[in-house]
């Protein structure tokens, strides 16, 4: 038997700036670079992408800190969002500008030598590129992402990927936004070293294993995001809070009146105080459910129709999809 290394392909620092769930805005991560490092490496890997939300200044500073180990590489990547679904770039020099169309951020990513990856493809509550893919030069996509708890999602980007075997590479990634959502599923490849994992994706032979990451450490994320949050608004308001114009999280609370502050401190609180917090994770993996069994109805109707998407001239297949 090869060797068989190990890489998480999706993961989050701090520098993924700020999301949004209805009105309420709240970090996308806390964890350092060097965090998400360290927790690596306890959980056996030998490859860390590093894939900030439109940003890679986390890959580098994660590949820096990582340079005193010899059991890891840090692989500078980046979730970009375009006008069509998020796409990951792989093995970058320099980030990839956002809000293009995925067809001109591919092309951007390959003048790097980058590899492309769609994550969640088919995901029905994070921007996928869903059937876009079909058309685009990609490398592999996600047959497992960690952070999609719902039975759709990554069954029926198995479906296509067992379909078509050989046309992508398989990957699995944690899509971790913490420390406490990362170990649970990564793709193993022939090998050890970076370049190991990057041609095991060029060569379609990676091996997606694990499992997406349990409700509570999607929980666990919850509440230190929001905490996190209260704590860097608090320092902000008293004015302990310096200005890093390479992290979109802190501008963006310092640029936030005291009134916003003090507000948002207060419905964290309210939030991370049982039995808030277990509520609004019960909502929404009930959502998420009730959600997923519609989908799957469908499920083997839409397998059947990429059949015919791919007997159209690839010109078309945009014009078929949308």
């Amino acid at each position: 038997m090869p060797e068989m290394g190990k890489a998480d392909t999706h993961v989050h620092t701090e520098y993924s700036g700020v999301a949004r769930l209805g009105i309420m805005k709240f970090p996308e991560s806390v964890s350092t670079p060097a965090d998400q490092v360290e927790r690596a490496r306890r959980n056996g890997m030998d490859v860390l992408c590093i894939t900030d939300h439109d940003e890679t200044v986390g890959a580098f500073k994660a590949r820096e800190y990582a340079r005193k180990y010899d059991d890891i590489e840090v692989v500078v990547g980046e979730e970009v969002t375009t006008a069509d679904g998020e796409i990951i770039g792989l093995f970058l020099n320099e980030k990839i500008p956002d809000n293009l169309s995925v067809e001109e951020t591919v092309d951007i990513i390959r003048s790097q030598g980058g590899l492309t990856i769609a994550p969640h493809p088919f995901s029905f509550h994070v921007a996928g590129l869903q059937e876009r893919i079909f058309s685009l030069d990609l490398d592999g996509f996600e047959v497992l992402n960690g952070g999609h708890v719902d039975s759709y999602s990554n069954a029926f980007a198995g479906a296509v990927m067992d379909k078509y075997p050989g046309r992508w590479a398989p990957i699995s990634g944690s899509d971790g936004h913490s420390v406490h959502t990362v170990g649970y599923n990564w793709t193993e490849f022939e090998g050890n070293t970076a370049e190991d994992f990057r041609k095991a994706v060029l060569q379609k032979r990676t091996v997606p294993a694990g499992r997406p990451t349990p409700v509570f450490g999607e929980l666990q994320w919850s509440a230190e995001v929001v905490w996190g949050g209260q704590k860097m608004m608090y320092r902000s308001m008293i004015h302990r809070l310096p200005d890093d114009d390479e992290k979109p999280l802190v501008k963006k609370i310092n640029s936030l009146t005291r009134l916003k502050k003090a507000t948002g401190i207060i419905c964290g609180f309210a939030y991370v105080a049982p039995p808030a917090c277990f509520i609004a994770t019960w909502l929404s993996t009930y959502y998420l459910n009730i959600n997923a069994k519609k989908m799957m109805k469908g499920m083997d109707k839409r397998l059947n129709n990429i059949d015919w998407i791919l007997s159209q001239q690839p010109s078309d297949i945009i014009k078929v999809i949308t």
